[in-house]
C-alpha cells in the first residue's frame, strides 16, 4: 500500500504486512531487480525527497524517519534510518490506505502535518432522532 515512484521512476517505494508487522520497501521498477527493507521497527507512508537521495516514512511510534538512499546504480544502497521527530499525526498507525498524514517540502527541510492541536481528547457530541416530531407545523 501507499506506494511511491521515486523521482527518476526506476524505484517504488511501498509499505507492507508481508513480515506481520508494516514495513517499507523499496523495490526496482519494472520489477526486475532487487527489493531492499528500509524501515527496520516498522514503517509506512513513504514519501521520497525530490533529488532521491532520501526516503522518509512515519514508524509506529509516530517519528519521522529519515532513510539516505542511493539507486543511482543496478543496486540499491540503504543507510540507517534516523528519526527527525516527533509527527504527532492524528491518525493511529498504520493509518488509513493511502492517505497522507504529512507532506515534505522538495528539499527535506520543511514539512506539513496533520497533526493533534492541543487537548486530544474527543470532542463530545449529540445525536438527535426524530428531530422532524420536534417541528412546529
Amino acid at each position: 500500500m501507499q506506494a511511491r515512484f521515486s523521482p527518476d521512476g526506476r524505484w517504488v517505494a511501498y509499505a507492507s504486512n508481508e513480515s506481520g508487522v508494516y514495513q517499507v520497501y523499496v523495490q526496482s521498477f519494472p520489477t526486475s531487480g532487487g527489493k531492499w527493507q528500509i524501515s527496520t521497527a516498522g514503517g509506512a507512508q513513504p514519501q521520497w525527497r525530490r533529488d532521491g537521495k532520501e526516503l522518509l516514512y512515519l514508524a509506529p511510534d509516530r517519528k519521522l524517519m529519515a532513510v539516505e538512499v542511493n539507486g543511482a546504480g543496478s543496486s540499491f544502497d540503504v543507510g540507517s534510518p534516523k528519526p527527525l521527530f516527533d509527527a504527532l499525526v492524528s491518525t493511529s498507525f498504520p493509518g488509513q490506505l493511502g492517505a497522507g498524514y504529512y507532506a515534505a517540502g522538495g528539499d527535506g527541510q520543511r514539512f506539513l502535518l496533520n497533526t493533534l492541536a492541543g487537548d486530544s481528547a474527543p470532542v463530545p457530541f449529540t445525536i438527535v432522532l426524530n428531530w422532524t416530531a420536534g417541528l412546529k407545523r
